[in-house]
């Protein structure tokens, strides 16, 4: 019994090493990347929404605000709180549909952390974020015209930041500290599902959900986005590996959508500023962009 257990430790520690020396590199250039925006580009990231607001441009402008969703570094509690503070100085709410809906999705920390993935992939993801912004936007724009709010940002105000030492160094490395607090658990426990991934799931049995099945494996994908999603850096070694496995990349990118879009804790903000029925509406759309995606990117790929 002893030997079996030694055994099957041995082989999840080979395939957990394999994948951690593939992946590492990723996730802490995407620590760095996203500390130092975070403490040295953050507030002319968010000064832009304003300029966008300024100069009038009208529905162009929500291609530049989803393009600074993505850019902004913050987690959704952190996008909330501004994006009420843009509201509060009139901003329309297409701008901040555009611009919430993106920073939910992606961000530069996890950017880098797809690039692990490939390059099809990484550009994927990208765009079809950026786009999903775009298209958030659109729907916000000519759903709620008038004096109808889509948002209800009663109660919210932008945080102080936690960057307040004087020494930029400093100010740095705490960044870094905390991003690797808050990721560095999620990633080793996304390395260890992968692991036992590879030893336990048997191929044909993978194989016939995603990849034999395209239109079920979408469906699947952008379903189990929904439960499995904790951390982006945590599902960037199941990703790998079920592309390795077979999943299509329409797939992966119905999975990419659904999983930051609806993560618990995504999700817990989003219903306080939207409402019952907006929070539907949201929750509705999410999938069925997900599917939309997965399903063009099957037919290019």
């Amino acid at each position: 019994m002893w030997e079996i257990v030694v055994r099957e430790l041995t082989y999840i520690w080979y395939y957990f090493e394999i994948q951690f020396k593939q992946i590492a590199f990723y996730w802490a250039l995407g620590i760095v990347i996203g500390s130092v925006i975070s403490v040295f580009g953050k507030s002319k990231i968010h000064s832009l929404m304003t300029v966008i607001q300024d100069k009038h441009l009208g529905v162009f402008g929500i291609i530049p605000a989803s393009l600074i969703g993505i850019a902004s570094p913050l987690c959704m509690y952190g996008t909330i709180p501004i994006a009420a503070s843009f509201s509060q100085k009139g901003m329309r709410d297409d701008y901040l549909a555009a611009f919430m809906m993106s920073s939910v999705l992606l961000n530069p920390q996890l950017l880098m952390y797809s690039a692990a993935l490939g390059t099809f992939a990484l550009c994927v993801r990208f765009i079809s974020c950026f786009l999903c912004g775009i298209a958030a936007g659109l729907v916000v724009r000519f759903c709620f015209k008038g004096n109808k709010r889509f948002f209800n940002f009663d109660g919210f105000s932008e945080r102080a930041s936690r960057d307040t030492h004087p020494n930029l160094f400093i100010r740095l490395i705490n960044n870094i500290g905390r991003n690797i607090k808050a990721t560095g658990l999620y990633f080793l426990l996304g390395i260890l599902l992968s692991a036992l991934f590879q030893r336990y799931v048997p191929a044909d049995a993978f194989a016939s959900l995603f990849v034999n099945n395209r239109g079920f494996g979408l469906l699947m994908a952008a379903t189990i986005g929904v439960p499995l999603y904790a951390c982006g850096g945590g599902t960037i070694p199941l990703l790998q590996q079920w592309l390795a496995s077979g999943m299509s990349m329409g797939s992966a990118t119905a999975f990419m959508i659904t999983g930051p879009a609806t993560k618990i804790t995504n999700l817990g903000a989003l219903k306080i500023v939207l409402g019952i029925k907006h929070f539907a509406m949201y929750l509705g759309f999410v999938m069925v962009f997900a599917l939309l995606s997965g399903f063009i990117v099957n037919l290019i790929s």
